[in-house]
């Protein structure tokens, strides 16, 4: 039988605290977002799970619960994966060996999670698969206490992956068991049958970080040596990001100049570009620079939450929400970007959220 897993009690949060910053955090998050129907709850859930009133968290096949207020016992139910399930999804991971090292360092590649899906292996959540129990008298669903435990899970999920795979119905000495005793091929085999079997991963590695040192260049004519230490530098992150997740994306020109730019802390004359990636990536920079014009059901829907708060009239161009020194951007994925005005313009103010309520607290903060 799979051990359960408890977690202290998340301490009280400053209030610019982020839920979510790993895609799979988010894509948890996004499953409980778009099944709720009661925007307020979710707020509310937000803050309960920042002020610190919630329990410690236990977490077993199929179900996570903690203790909110000292009072009320508090489950979300996760369905587990089948036998079968388990069996297609343990051969995505051992079909490469880059997948296992991928999540023994933290991380979920995007394309291991794809793989599954082709398999028909649910792995991340998604409409209507969180389902939940509380002993309050909230009749809402998911109530804000069950919500709070969504949101302070998500923290979870980011500092390990293996915490999905828990939620789902094996721990993680089972998984990396069951990929030790994978079947090896015998010397002979024909390559097809090889690869049907999988490939066992290697050992789990010692838990150390080699840092990158470019290597030292004699200055010669025409050529500048800081900056070739800097793109020796970002062809190793780049590498090491395809080896994990198997993916690089070819972006334009101009976006890889802002790319180098933040990650390396580069000057290019474009601040305001360069924090928007930052916030959002290749997404956060095109809300920044390109306005769209949204279905009027998706603006429909934002504004009677807005409404709901009794939050100030926004003058609306758009995507582009305005009210007072405060903006708020909707990008093509659904999420609302802050921005803040300044020097005359307006400049990202914070990561992205699915709520312009929450969104527009990031900006009025910031």
């Amino acid at each position: 039988m799979t051990a359960a897993r408890g977690f202290p009690a998340f301490a009280k949060q400053r209030a610019g605290a982020r839920f979510a910053t790993s895609w799979w955090g988010r894509s948890w998050i996004q499953a409980l977002e778009d099944t709720s129907r009661e925007q307020n709850l979710l707020r509310k859930g937000r803050a309960f799970a920042k002020a610190g009133q919630l329990g410690p968290i236990t977490v077993s096949p199929g179900r996570i619960t903690a203790v909110a207020e000292a009072e009320f016992h508090v489950v979300v139910q996760v369905e587990q994966l089948t036998d079968a399930e388990w069996g297609r999804f343990l051969e995505q991971v051992a079909a490469k060996a880059g997948h296992i090292a991928a999540l023994l360092d933290g991380d979920m590649p995007h394309d291991l999670v794809e793989a599954a899906q082709d398999a028909a292996v649910p792995l991340l959540p998604a409409i209507g698969d969180l389902d939940s129990e509380c002993e309050c008298p909230d009749w809402g669903l998911p109530c804000k206490h069950a919500a709070a435990l969504c949101y302070q899970t998500s923290w979870l999920l980011d500092a390990d992956p293996f915490v999905l795979l828990l939620m789902r119905g094996r721990g993680r000495e089972e998984v990396l068991e069951a990929l030790r005793s994978a079947p090896v091929p015998a010397a002979g085999t024909p390559a097809a049958e090889a690869f049907a079997l999988g490939v066992p991963p290697l050992p789990e590695p010692p838990p150390v970080e080699v840092p990158f040192t470019a290597p030292e260049l004699e200055p010669g004519e025409g050529v500048d040596v800081a900056a070739l230490g800097v793109l020796a530098f970002d062809a190793a992150l780049r590498a090491r990001e395809l080896l994990l997740t198997g993916r690089l994306a070819v972006l334009p020109e101009w976006q890889d100049r802002v790319r180098m730019a933040a990650v390396h802390d580069l000057d290019i004359g474009a601040e305001a570009a360069v924090q928007a990636w930052r916030y959002g990536g290749a997404d956060g920079l095109e809300v920044h620079e390109t306005p769209w014009t949204p279905p009027k059901q998706d603006l429909a829907r934002a504004r009677a939450a807005w409404q709901q708060e009794g939050l100030p009239q926004v003058e609306a161009w758009r995507n582009r929400w305005t009210a007072g020194g405060v903006q708020l951007r909707l990008s093509k994925g659904g999420r609302w970007y802050p921005f803040a005005e300044r020097d005359g313009g307006w400049w990202p103010a914070g990561p992205p959220e699915r709520d312009p309520v929450a969104a527009a607290g990031d900006a009025i903060m910031g």
